[in-house]
Parts: C-alpha cells; structure tokens; sequence
C-alpha cells in the first residue's frame, strides 16, 4: 500500500526517529563489524577477510587426496605393518636355518689331564621334519671316559620323526601361518588404508558444502542490505511504510545470524579437514595462512561417474573383497593350526642314526649296522590324551567360528552394496528435482520483486519467496553432500576389492 506525502507531523516524527534509529543501528554494525574483523583476522578464519587475502590458500580435492597418500600417519603405519610381516615371515624361515656349534675344552687337576677336546658340529633341518648332522670330535687325555674315543672322530646323523611330526610339525606351520598372516595383514592394512581415504573425502566434502552454504548465507545477506538501503530511501521519499524497514531489517538481521553459524559451521569443517593434513616425515601441517576450496561441490566427478562405478560392483565376485580374503588367510591359518594340533594324537616315534669314521682310519660305511654306528629309537605318547583332544576341539571350534565370521561378513557386504546403490539413485534423482525446485522458487521471488515494484505485492511476500530460495539451496547442498558420502562408501568397496576392475 503507498503512502502519501501529506502525514501529519507525529507521524513524520516516528518515520524520523525511525530512520535515525536505523542510522545510529547501520552505524553500531559497522562498528561490530570492525570488531569481528579484527577478532576473525586474529583467527585467521573470516571469509570476507580470506576472500579478500592475497595469501589465501586453495586446495583442490586432488591435491588432498594426494596429500593424505602421501603424508598421513595412518597411511604411513599400515605400510609399515606390511613390512612387519614380511619380518614375521623372515623369522619364520630362521627355523630352518642350519645350526653350528663349536666346542673346546680341556680338564687338568693336580697335573694330571684328564682331557683336552675340540668339537665342531653342523644340524641341517628339512622341511620334511627330518635333521642332517655331521660333526668332527677330537679327544684325548689321561682320564677318559669309557665311551670316548681316542683322537678325531667324524660322525654323520639323521633323525627321523616316525609318527608324530612326520607330516607336518612346528617349524612348518609356523612358516606355512607367517605366509598367511603376510595376505592377511595386506588385506587388512588395505581395506584400513581404503578406510581412511574415504573419511578424508567426507571430511573433504563437509567443508566444501559448509563453505558453499557460507557463501548462499552471504549473498543472501548482501541482497538483503542492498534491500535495506533501497527501503530506507524510499521511506525518505515517501514512498514505503515505516513499517516495512522493520521487516526489512528482521530479514536482514535472520541472514545475519545464519550467515554467521554458516561461518562457525565452515570453520568447524575446516579444523576436521586439518586431521589429514600432514607434510613429509609426518610433520602435522600448521595453517599460517587461511584456506579455501578451490571448486564447490557440485563440481565432482561423482554425478558422472557413479553408473560406471555400480556396473563395476555389480560385475565383482564378492568373494574377491579384502575383507573375505583377511577371513579366508585366516581360515588358512586356523587350519594350519588344527593340522598341527592333529599331530598330537600320533605316538612320538624318533630314530636317529650316526655313522662314526675315526681318523686316518679306512672308511666302511656298508653294511650300515654292523660297525661304526650308533642308532637309537625313542617313543613317547600321553596315555590319556587329554591336551590332544582338548587342542584339537578347540581348533575346529575356531574354524567354524570364522566360517560363520566370513558368512555373516560376506552378508553385510552385499547389503551395504544394494543400500548404498539405492541411496546413490535415490539422492541422484532427488538432487534433479531439488535444482528444479530452486528455478522454480528463483523464478517466483523474481516475479515478488516485479510485483513489489508495481506496488502490487510486499515485503513480507518477497521474504517469504527468499526464505523459501534459501531452504531450497540449503537443501540441495545437503543432498549432494548425502549424495556424495553414499558415493564414497560404494567407492571405498570397489577399491577394496583383490584387483577391482578399471
């Protein structure tokens, strides 16, 4: 409704006292306003002040992707747990490894030697349980014992497990669990690695939507100061109630008050974002100067590529994961375990052979017992078996507790496949019509503002069309962030399949 140029003089008054009240209030902001300034400066986090900087820095989503491969702690220890066991493996083999063992003595008393004696020995291990030794024992003195002999001595062994450790002992099951431990900790450490790419994309995306929601706050409080400037003129000439810089004001002063939660919010972000950002030697990366993203988040690549990445994981053999391969290493090693435990209910049955050749002595070494041997045979087995069958129980136990692991997460995985596929179609379609929501709101406060022009419309219509704009921008940047975050659990499975398919 217009208002005409014959008030009365209190009325002009209250318009008066109100546009100076408005003044000395346009004054106290600005006043607040430098008082922020200095406060966000000190910070290093006001948007006006880093749109402004010429310092600022850009960070794109490639670069900190590229900085948290290469720099972040995490990422760094689970390299490191791969080479842990490759050391396991290493040390594994050790029990392998031929053992020598040299020997030198002597014994006197009261003047009389009793002896003097050198030995060196060599103990070769197999992999077939059985033990190679050879040896040279020289010995001589005044007291020996009956059973030495006199002089160098050359002796060749081997001890053969009969039952127990025959098929399978220790030293191979160690070696045989360490190579299965070495694709199990791979698999693990991958799927953590995976694991922490895709919270820094999240981590990544969260800040970009928080700095874009920043930014819809702030055009929106710039339009509304314009608004403002406009109203008050237009008061002055007449034109407009003084009412209507009320409402003009409560709008701007609404936009005031979310921009600035947006800006908390992005600063907030921004201080989630720092946890992946590390330089070399895993030195913690300090921000001297502020930081902006260098693109918003309607710009990935995600709104492009997420048919192709679902047609991949609808062509992977589940099976193929990381995570049923860590469960499938350990199966391995469980039955490792209970082919050893196995071992327990065979007798104990050792023979060990030695051929002896004294030296500068001729050597016979057919027929193998009739001169220059010593052989032995030694038996032992638990009457009760008890440990056995207890050790035995228990690995079959842990079998098939792993098996039921193994299913249970095979079962998850191809939910979390279908969940995450359905939201990424879902939020897709959902973002289309949220864009065309935001044309449509566009097009109606345009309409408002023309109208309102006209004097055929108000204030309180024109915000009521903006606040509507502005929920809708809102909730568009929400669902291409939701959008994106389903993106990335889908992302974060394919990569953590045994060579995903290009």
């Amino acid at each position: 409704m217009m208002y005409q140029f014959g008030m009365r003089y209190g009325e002009i008054s209250m318009v008066s006292r109100q546009i100076i009240m408005l003044l000395r209030q346009k004054n106290l902001n600005q006043q607040m306003k430098k008082v922020n300034r200095i406060w966000i400066i000190l910070v290093l986090w006001s948007i006006a002040q880093v749109s402004a900087a010429q310092d600022t820095l850009r960070l794109s989503h490639g670069e900190f992707l590229s900085i948290v491969k290469k720099y972040h702690p995490l990422a760094f220890k689970y390299r490191l747990q791969n080479n842990i066991a490759e050391a396991e493996i290493l040390k594994a083999r050790g029990n392998f490894d031929p053992i020598l063992d040299v020997k030198k003595g002597s014994k006197t008393i009261d003047g009389t030697n009793y002896y003097d004696q050198n030995n060196s020995a060599l103990v070769i291990p197999t992999w077939y349980g059985a033990e190679l030794s050879g040896s040279y024992n020289y010995i001589d003195g005044q007291r020996l014992n009956n059973s030495d002999t006199r002089g160098g001595l050359y002796q060749f062994g081997l001890t053969v497990p009969l039952a127990k450790n025959l098929i399978y002992d220790k030293r191979r099951a160690m070696l045989d669990q360490a190579k299965y431990a070495q694709v199990m900790t791979e698999a693990e450490q991958q799927v953590l690695t995976n694991e922490l790419f895709r919270d820094a994309e999240n981590a990544y995306w969260q800040w970009v939507k928080s700095y874009d929601l920043f930014l819809v706050q702030q055009r929106a409080v710039s339009i509304n100061q314009k608004r403002l400037e406009l109203t008050i003129k237009t008061l002055q000439y007449g034109e407009r109630a003084s009412i209507d810089t009320t409402e003009t004001l409560s709008q701007l002063r609404s936009f005031e008050l979310e921009r600035e939660d947006a800006n908390l919010q992005f600063v907030k972000a921004t201080m989630d974002l720092c946890v992946y950002l590390w330089k070399e030697n895993q030195e913690p990366f300090e921000l001297t100067k502020p930081i902006l993203p260098s693109e918003n988040i309607n710009a990935s690549a995600a709104y492009n590529a997420y048919t192709s990445l679902i047609a991949k994981l609808n062509n992977q053999p589940i099976n193929n994961h990381l995570s049923l391969i860590y469960y499938q290493q350990k199966q391995n090693i469980l039955e490792s375990e209970r082919k050893l435990k196995w071992q327990s209910f065979l007798p104990k049955i050792d023979f060990t052979y030695n051929f002896f050749n004294k030296e500068n002595y001729k050597t016979n070494l057919f027929p193998l017992f009739q001169n220059n041997y010593q052989y032995g045979l030694k038996l032992e087995i638990p009457l009760f078996l008890r440990q056995a069958r207890a050790d035995y129980r228990q690995a079959n136990l842990k079998l098939t507790q792993n098996r039921l692991d193994s299913d249970l997460k095979r079962q998850s995985l191809n939910a979390k496949i279908n969940s995450y596929t359905n939201e990424v179609l879902n939020y897709r379609n959902q973002i289309n019509i949220a864009q065309q929501n935001i044309g449509n709101y566009n097009r109606l406060l345009q309409a408002e503002e023309t109208k309102f022009q006209n004097g055929e419309s108000s204030l309180f219509l024109i915000n009521s069309r903006e606040n509507k704009l502005i929920d809708a921008q809102e909730k568009i940047l929400e669902l291409r962030y939701k959008f994106l975050k389903s993106y990335n659990e889908l992302k974060f499975i394919n990569d953590s399949f045994a060579n995903p398919l290009n």
